[in-house]
């Protein structure tokens, strides 16, 4: 997911695109996206793309109108990762994140990473909890409570990411 699809902009069928990643060169050099709302995906063409402030105007081929471009709010804009946003030092895509085991200092496994989250004051990620019936928690993706964060080991079985401090799943 490199984007998300905001409100219509202007006459034309423009759609504000907010991008995840902050940077919005990569998008505006695509061609085709695919947009994913409610396990629904449609591959779309992009027509024209105009900056407006820090977001992205989109015109999708065949949105027309600001009552077409107003029932893609809301999706999710996805991509190939050869078109995603390149990373920096302790960045992370989210597919690479989700499904990935928590473990804890002494290795046991907390749970299992079922998504990231924006929040107000930072990323979260939402924890399917091993025990307690498989509750989900909250904890936010921040050093003082993640170390090590290994998602390029080649074998999937051997990724993980380190929860430095279990209280914060009470």
């Amino acid at each position: 997911m490199v984007a998300l699809v905001g409100a219509p902009f202007g006459i034309k069928g423009f759609v504000k695109a907010k991008p995840l990643s902050g940077e919005l060169e990569h998008l505006e050099q695509l061609e085709t996206v695919v947009l994913r709302r409610e396990n629904h995906e449609t591959l779309f063409y992009i027509e024209e793309t105009l900056r407006v402030g820090f977001s992205l105007a989109v015109k999708f081929q065949g949105i027309d109108t600001p009552e077409a471009a107003k029932t893609l709010s809301g999706a999710e804009m996805c991509t190939g990762r050869d078109h995603a946003a390149p990373l920096g030092t302790d960045e992370y895509y989210v597919e690479d994140l989700r499904g990935i085991p928590v473990i804890d200092t002494a290795g046991a496994v907390r749970g299992h990473i079922t998504d990231v989250l924006e929040g107000g004051g930072g990323q979260l990620i939402e924890l399917r909890l091993t025990s307690h019936g498989g509750e989900l928690r909250l904890v936010p993706f921040r050093k003082e409570f993640f170390g090590e964060v290994d998602v390029d080991n080649a074998s999937i079985e051997k990724r993980r990411v380190v929860l430095l401090e279990s209280w914060i799943l009470a």
